[in-house]
């Protein structure tokens, strides 16, 4: 079955030059025996890597070695790397001189170690809407959990006297739509409160600045800003963070240790980065952040842009999809939806198996917002389908998604599925693993 799209016709603006990136020549295999270009719409669970984020970690490799202690020559480059990846981050997102930057694993690491630093009577506001890894790490503390920015004055002014922190998401994970940062800002220093945001979401997709913002945080991971290797940041104001017990107690952490075991923590970033750091991490996110800078963020934003409009206009025609909103605000190259009489779960399983298409289904770690959505959407339940864009996303990506979507409502799937562990399986799945999963190091030897 074949869908005109709209914007897909003679005449359309040239596709935009972006940063390439790892794996665009990835072919997976189908149910029927064929094999088709992969078309990956899961950006914002995890990006692909970029090629020069992959190219700079094989020049890194051979170099690799413990930062900050090492005498060797090795080492002290792998220190300067260490190092130098921690401004890269800071200009990155326009942090202030004074600003601390603590690598971390992930986002969700980074709030976390933010919410063990907080003082002590610290209030805390959250929105209930947003992603988990910003909702749940303030447990413990007194938290008010508000639905809209309009809520935000009347939970601050209903905060006990003493330190107070808002937390907002830059863009949503389930719609993409950009928060008003700077009216949450604004309401926040009325009321004495820092801010700290989660640009998550945000990063791969927006410029993002602290000092213009005015945030006091922000927390980002590699893995969606296209450098998945295990590193994430929290940049912002120092105080809280150098007055608060190390994150993780070990070495690195600690300036001195007698042999009653009595110690002396050390007061710098290294305070709450104990361990050997990922040092392969930093360098990937930092070359990421630096390769997109210096590509130019109105290209990055006009590719998505475009793909962005092309996608919502061709689901628009497709029957039964009902798009997912907070609030109609402009947004990144994210669409949840639903369709429906459609389980989420089947047509995620089946656009991947017939159709070599990635996309998430599921509640996004949001589950608040997800289901929420899903009801003001008159589809009620707690999943939906998202796909995400983003610099590895084509055309005929997006085509094929909404051609195969259209084929999926209106003739249903052509193949058979069975639920497996809560999960839609094509039976038979016929499809072979690649060679990494059935060869090499890693397979057991036989008689094992």
């Amino acid at each position: 079955m074949t869908l005109a799209i709209p914007h897909a016709r003679s005449g359309a603006a040239a596709p935009v030059a972006v940063p390439p990136v790892t794996g665009a020549e990835l072919t997976v295999p189908l149910v029927d025996g064929r094999e088709v270009p992969y078309a990956n719409l899961d950006h914002a669970a995890s990006a692909p890597c970029l090629r020069a984020v992959r190219d700079a970690v094989d020049e890194l490799l051979p170099w690799y070695a413990s930062v900050h202690r090492g005498a060797g020559f090795a080492s002290q480059v792998s220190t300067r790397i260490y190092e130098r990846a921690r401004e890269v981050v800071r200009s990155f997102v326009g942090a202030r001189a004074t600003d601390t930057v603590v690598f971390t694993r992930n986002t969700t690491d980074a709030l976390n170690l933010l919410s063990r630093a907080l003082p002590r009577g610290t209030s805390v506001v959250v929105f209930d809407t947003d992603h988990h890894a910003a909702t749940l790490p303030w447990r413990g503390r007194l938290v008010h959990r508000i639905s809209s920015v309009a809520a935000l004055g009347e939970a601050l002014r209903s905060c006990p006297t003493g330190p107070r922190l808002v937390v907002v998401t830059g863009a949503s994970n389930v719609t993409g739509e950009l928060w008003p940062v700077p009216a949450v800002v604004a309401t926040a220093r009325e009321h004495g409160a820092r801010v700290v945001l989660d640009a998550a979401q945000l990063a791969p997709h927006r410029p993002v600045d602290v000092r213009a913002l005015d945030v006091d945080y922000v927390v980002l991971s590699g893995h969606k800003l296209y450098a998945p290797f295990g590193a994430g940041a929290l940049v912002g104001r120092a105080d809280w963070l150098r007055a608060a017990a190390p994150y993780l107690a070990g070495g690195g952490a600690s300036s001195l240790v007698t042999d009653e075991l009595t110690v002396s923590w050390s007061t710098g970033v290294e305070r709450h980065e104990a361990g050997t750091p990922n040092v392969v991490g930093a360098h990937a996110m930092a070359v990421a952040c630096a390769t997109i800078s210096a590509w130019g963020w109105e290209s990055v934003i006009a590719h998505e842009r475009a793909l962005l409009d092309r996608l919502r206009a061709g689901l628009a025609a497709v029957p039964g999809v009902r798009e997912l909103s907070l609030f109609g605000a402009d947004r990144v190259a994210v669409v949840s939806l639903a369709v429906e009489g459609h389980d989420p779960g089947l047509l995620a399983a089946a656009l991947s198996a017939e159709h070599g298409i990635g996309v998430r289904d599921g509640a996004f770690c949001a589950h608040i917002a997800t289901r929420r959505l899903l009801a003001a959407a008159g589809a009620p339940g707690g999943r939906a389908v998202r796909a995400s864009l983003g610099l590895g996303t084509t055309a005929e990506h997006v085509d094929r998604f909404v051609t195969a979507l259209r084929s999926l409502v209106t003739d249903g799937p052509a193949w058979d599925y069975a639920l497996v562990d809560g999960r839609w399986t094509p039976t038979p799945d016929p499809r072979p693993l690649p060679a990494l999963l059935t060869g090499g190091p890693l397979t057991p030897a036989a008689g094992a």
